[in-house]
């Protein structure tokens, strides 16, 4: 193989790597993506519920594991939309369909479920399945971002199920991250003591950590990169 040939190949490898980094995230999530201070339930914070600090809970971890090669982490743009899990049925998702796709993400994360009501029969899995779907249809738009949508951390079939549905549908990597939830370990309640039990029962610094690890890890080896 001539040098020329060997310059070549190794300008497109260095293509190939610059594109796959990671310029700009879009969180999707719940509480565990984002919660504001709220005195009532004893929680000051103001970033993924429960962990102990902003750089601890699995957006900022995921963030900086995708770190670009000069060292910046990709520009983030977190949203909670417990209101749509909630009310999906009737959802108007247009202002933030608007919001977030026009901020560009190349990589979204998909975090929600948790605050779904029961999915207790095919219908309502079939609804809340095509209600996601279109919604992740819509911020993609003509883009290519890769999506990446997680399971419940607390595992719940019906609710997985159709997630992992919406996720195909739309072309995305599905994430089963259920495991997590199962122990107790992950749970903020295990690190230190709160004065609300919801509060207590989301994951905690170990529980965003492998989180985070869980979701880097799909990253990238859905990028083509992984370690």
């Amino acid at each position: 193989m001539n040098k020329k040939v060997i310059m070549a190949l190794a300008l497109l490898c260095a293509g190939m790597v610059q594109s796959a980094e990671v310029q700009k995230i879009l969180f999707l999530g719940n509480s565990i993506t984002l919660h504001g201070p709220n005195k009532g339930i004893g929680w000051d914070g103001n970033w993924g519920m429960a962990a102990s600090s902003a750089d601890k809970d699995y957006v900022h971890l995921v963030a900086k594991a995708l770190s670009k090669k000069d060292g910046s982490a990709p520009e983030t743009m977190v949203r909670n939309i417990a209101t749509f899990e909630r009310q999906y049925g009737t959802f108007d998702a247009a202002a933030l369909v608007r919001e977030t796709s026009a901020f560009n993400a190349d990589l979204i994360v998909v975090a929600i479920g948790e605050n779904v009501p029961a999915l207790t029969n095919a219908a309502c899995r079939a609804e809340f399945a095509a209600k996601t779907a279109a919604l992740l249809k819509g911020i993609k738009g003509a883009n290519q971002p890769l999506v990446l949508v997680r399971s419940c951390f607390w595992a719940n079939a019906p609710k997985d199920e159709a997630l992992k549905k919406a996720c195909q549908e739309i072309g995305g990597t599905y994430l089963d991250i259920g495991h997590l939830g199962k122990e107790q370990k992950n749970m903020a309640r295990s690190e230190r003591e709160f004065k609300h039990q919801g509060v207590a029962n989301h994951p905690g610094d170990r529980g965003m950590r492998a989180i985070a690890d869980a979701i880097v890890g799909a990253v990238r080896q859905a990028k083509g990169n992984a370690p």
